[in-house]
């Protein structure tokens, strides 16, 4: 159902909180750029330091700004099942058609309490949802069996794959098949997610890079597997810069030099390293996104 390239949006702050001026303007900008939908209020969009009240916003700001020509699809995942499936609800009434639904963190819940989580979730959402198994994030890794036992729900459409195990992410294409789509959650594993099944990525570097990694997935696609692999290559090393600090510490930085007035990541996580800010702007320039 989603395929295709989701920039999982940083969320622009300033003194006053959330400026959806600045969040309208990307959002455009991506969908000139090959962005083939959005998720706001993931890991990238700082979402545990958000209110109620901003999620709401972001969510109705991002809305707006498709118009209707691109789904949205909203991070509503927390460590409580109960919460999980009331933002859900609420993002469903805020215009969102999809959810990312992140596996619980700090409870550690066994392979059972995870497959009972997402189908509480699933039996009670208005929206499809995708799976998000981001492991360094939870301390907890959602197996392929457990991914296998709930592709079958008809809610379930998707899973976002960041473990970083390619072994992993094949047994669930081996597992699954065609019953939910595998979408990359590691930027430097797109191209290979893709060898293994994946019909995408929900992607941080998709807001710095989204034309590039676009046509990673549209010359692989159409079997142009050498030009997709030059592109990686190419791309690889300013992928690496965006995550040398904490995400979404680089890419709010890089969005920063690129001129969009995004503002600084919210406590607790702090602006760059000078040392790591110079890595990251050499890159910049090398890929032509910044000058001087």
């Amino acid at each position: 159902m989603f395929e295709g390239l989701f920039p999982a949006l940083v969320t622009p702050l300033n003194d006053q909180g959330i400026d959806t001026d600045v969040l309208r303007r990307l959002v455009i900008d991506l969908m000139s750029k090959g962005a083939d939908g959005f998720v706001p209020l993931g890991t990238t969009g700082e979402a545990p330091t958000l209110s109620a009240e901003e999620r709401d916003l972001v969510i109705k700001t991002c809305v707006e700004a498709v118009n209707g020509r691109m789904p949205i699809i909203a991070g509503t995942g927390t460590n409580s099942t109960a919460a999980s499936i009331e933002r859900t609800k609420r993002a469903a009434d805020l215009g969102a058609k999809g959810a990312l639904v992140i596996c619980p963190y700090y409870n550690k819940p066994t392979q059972e309490g995870l497959y009972r989580h997402f189908m509480a979730v699933a039996d009670n959402s208005p929206l499809p949802l995708i799976l998000y198994n981001i492991p360094g994030r939870t301390s907890v890794n959602m197996l392929p069996e457990t991914v296998e036992r709930l592709c079958p729900h008809d809610n379930i459409v998707g899973i976002k794959e960041a473990s970083g195990n390619m072994d992993q992410i094949s047994e669930v294409a081996i597992r699954c098949g065609d019953q939910i789509s595998i979408l990359a959650g590691d930027d430097s594993l797109i191209l290979p997610t893709l060898t293994c099944g994946g019909k995408g990525a929900i992607s941080a570097a998709g807001n710095v890079v989204p034309s590039d990694l676009k046509k990673i997935m549209m010359t692989f696609f159409a079997g142009q597997v050498s030009d997709a692999i030059s592109i990686h290559l190419k791309v690889w090393p300013l992928l690496k810069a965006l995550f040398i600090e904490t995400n979404p510490i680089a890419v709010k930085e890089a969005l920063q030099q690129m001129g969009y007035e995004v503002g600084s990541v919210r406590l607790p996580l702090v602006p760059m390293q000078e040392s790591n800010r110079s890595v990251l702007v050499q890159e910049l320039k090398k890929h032509g996104l910044i000058t001087g």
